[in-house]
């Protein structure tokens, strides 16, 4: 699977970036594989088998298994499957990109299914189109254990106070 481009993200008070500007890191809250993968305990990331495995610069990268706990009744890994990968992927990494007073929930996902698999394991990866301080956009590849794409997605999230504890 491709690495994307590294994504410069900057508030609306910074100024245009320029060549000699460094970059920021786009998630603005440090997680670890193991955190991620601890919040996905009893919910329905852990029962489909999805497991993150990557925190780049600008991307999150998970794993989910083609399995009976992710195909349809033909033997093809359900659509549902790979948009329940898309939001989790997506959903996760607008979270790292927000302060501790905020998080994201979802308003909108579209997916578009382009090559059946039927086995072994695919392969998401999340990178930001948008991270403005309302909402942001993120696509979601989905490729198969072969690197081909089998999904393409988009989900738009909206970024709304914490609620208190």
């Amino acid at each position: 699977m491709n690495t994307p481009p590294v994504f410069q993200a900057f508030s609306p008070a910074d100024p245009p970036a320029e060549a000699a500007t460094p970059r920021r890191r786009l998630f603005r809250r440090s997680a670890t594989l193991d955190d991620l993968n601890s919040l996905s305990r009893d919910t329905a990331i852990e029962a489909l088998g999805i497991v993150f495995t990557e925190i780049g610069e600008s991307h999150l990268k998970a794993t989910m298994p083609v399995d009976g706990r992710t195909v349809q009744p033909y033997g093809l890994l359900h659509g549902g499957s790979s948009v329940l990968l898309a939001e989790t992927l997506g959903s996760s990494a607008g979270n790292l990109c927000v302060e501790q007073d905020s998080m994201c929930v979802g308003l909108e996902i579209n997916a578009n299914h382009l090559r059946a698999v039927r086995d072994g394991k695919v392969t998401g990866i999340a990178t930001a189109l948008h991270v403005g301080g309302r909402t942001q956009v993120w696509e979601i590849r989905i490729e198969d254990g072969r690197g081909r794409l089998a999904c393409i997605s988009r989900l738009t999230l909206a970024v709304v106070p914490r609620p208190p504890v």
